[in-house]
């Protein structure tokens, strides 16, 4: 049987063929290039004057694709950087809720311990039993009551700002209104312009400030006490800070913890005396007369 001539594969010899003929340009190449002798060196310099200048061409896309490399090289270090920021930058933010955290807890704490009201004031401490807040009404339970002698309209505070007010007391429990809820009117002074106001909740955790006199003078920052007007609050009680909500309107970041109410501590306030009946009058003394005068003894002289 016959062999095909086209079945051959000449491709295997040529491929051998070239390789050993690259090879061997190669070698002679590399045995030129380190001879030491003037003519070689010569005929070196001869072609690179001659041939390397033309590359630049061929050059240009190679010289971009390492610009390219580097230029990834780069862009992966600054990924890996800024991926280790952002790590640090979470890190950094629970640290940051951790020191507010223990902030406001000492804060309360020494607010317990070593607060310094009107010395007319004493307190009785109470657990937050339920918390009924709702959209309609926002109030807590506490669990002292009349025979802890607590009264209607008595402030309460959780160690660091005013909460509420007493509005309702039974034998061991009473009901606390926070500023929050919509029924809460009281009047604040917003330091340090001297500013009055009212305090009115709306239910949001924000509260609005109404009948600002002078709105200019107010910025946000400002501190808001109690001003004690009408003997609703004792003056001088921290209730927040001013700052401007979303709607443009001055509003109070409330200094009291709403978010964990645990226990609150109840101002016993002692107003003064009522007068319940006016009382007998008493007529002003009349003046002495010529009579009077004459009725008096003469001083004595001087011995």
């Amino acid at each position: 049987m016959a062999r095909n001539r086209e079945d051959e594969d000449y491709a295997g010899p040529l491929r051998r063929i070239g390789i050993a003929v690259l090879a061997l340009i190669l070698f002679v190449t590399f045995l030129v290039w380190r001879i030491d002798s003037p003519r070689v060196e010569r005929l070196r310099h001869a072609f690179i004057d001659r041939f390397v200048p033309t590359f630049d061409w061929a050059m240009v896309p190679v010289t971009q694709f390492l610009d390219m490399i580097e230029g990834f090289q780069s862009y992966a270090r600054i990924y890996e950087q800024n991926q280790e920021l952002r790590r640090e930058l979470q890190q950094m933010k629970s640290w940051k809720e951790a020191a507010v955290q223990l902030e406001q807890q000492n804060a309360k704490l020494l607010a317990q311990n070593q607060v310094r009201l009107d010395p007319k004031l004493t307190s009785v401490s109470g657990v937050v039993l339920a918390d009924s807040g709702s959209p309609f009404r926002q109030s807590v339970l506490l669990n002292v009551g009349s025979r802890d002698g607590v009264v209607d309209g008595w402030a309460t505070m959780d160690g660091l700002g005013l909460v509420g007010r007493i509005s309702g007391v039974g034998r061991t429990t009473s009901r606390v209104v926070l500023l929050t809820d919509t029924s809460s009117r009281i009047p604040v002074t917003i330091q340090p312009s001297g500013q009055r106001a009212i305090l009115a909740g709306d239910n949001s955790t924000f509260p609005p400030v109404d009948f600002l006199e002078h709105p200019e003078q107010v910025r946000p920052g400002d501190r808001v006490i109690s001003s004690g007007d009408g003997g609703v609050f004792p003056a001088g009680l921290l209730v927040g800070q001013i700052l401007q909500g979303q709607d443009r309107r001055l509003r109070v970041r409330l200094a009291a913890d709403y978010e964990r109410l645990d226990f609150l501590r109840v101002l016993r306030s002692h107003p003064a005396e009522r007068l319940l009946d006016a009382g007998p009058l008493v007529p002003p003394a009349p003046a002495p007369g010529p009579e009077a005068a004459l009725a008096e003894p003469a001083p004595r002289a001087a011995p």
